[in-house]
């Protein structure tokens, strides 16, 4: 049976909302500053490795103003093993920097602010929103993008593309849930190479199932 995309993204959202844990969190820093550093960190790395290293991080320097004042050079020991790490270490740094410049050290709560930030693009600016604001954000990482171009919500490979396409499916209401529940499908069910296809509760509405 054919479906179309939004017959889709609701139904998969139903099944999904029902079998998935009320909340959803990979990382596990809740604290704003903590969140937002270890979401720019979480970039070409994975949140468990994010999670190992953030407790020593957040010790050292556990708020905006003691990050800011830190030669990167310091900064990269506690995060070398996220890879990437002179970037980050310059990101995290002009991050810290520009929320004690610009925002008396508070995490902003707005996309366009968000972005502002150094290393804060679409994605961990919707994570932010989502987690700590409530707000409607539709979160575009390789799990959520595998995902919803599988079931047939998009054939787009770009992440602003994707996330503006599948937030005109759902109401915006159920965007954070659906961005939550679609990456647990995608860690747990769909992976990238032998996806669990046979035991996969939302498979009636993939496109990608031959039935």
């Amino acid at each position: 049976m054919r479906y179309t995309p939004k017959e889709r993204a609701l139904n998969t959202y139903r099944v999904l909302d029902e079998i998935s844990p009320p909340t959803i969190t990979f990382l596990e820093q809740s604290e704003p500053y903590q969140l937002l550093i270890s979401v720019i960190l979480s970039a070409q790395t994975t949140d468990r490795q994010v999670n190992a290293i953030a407790g020593e991080l957040f010790k050292r320097f556990p708020t905006p103003l003691e990050l800011s004042l830190a030669p990167t050079e310091e900064v990269i020991p506690y995060i070398r093993s996220t890879g990437f790490f002179n970037t980050k270490a310059k990101n995290i740094v002009g991050t810290a920097k520009v929320l004690v410049e610009n925002f008396q050290g508070e995490v902003p709560l707005t996309m366009d602010e968000l972005l502002t930030l150094p290393g804060v693009g679409r994605k961990t600016a919707n994570v932010i929103l989502g987690q700590l604001a409530a707000m409607p954000a539709i979160i575009v990482d390789t799990h959520f993008a595998r995902v919803v171009r599988r079931i047939g919500l998009t054939p787009k490979s770009e992440s602003d593309v994707i996330e503006r396409e599948v937030a005109k499916l759902l109401p915006p209401a159920n965007h954070y849930r659906y961005s939550m529940v679609t990456n647990l499908h995608g860690r747990e069910i769909c992976h990238a190479r032998k996806p669990l296809c046979h035991i996969c509760p939302i498979a009636e509405w993939c496109k990608s199932y031959p039935i």
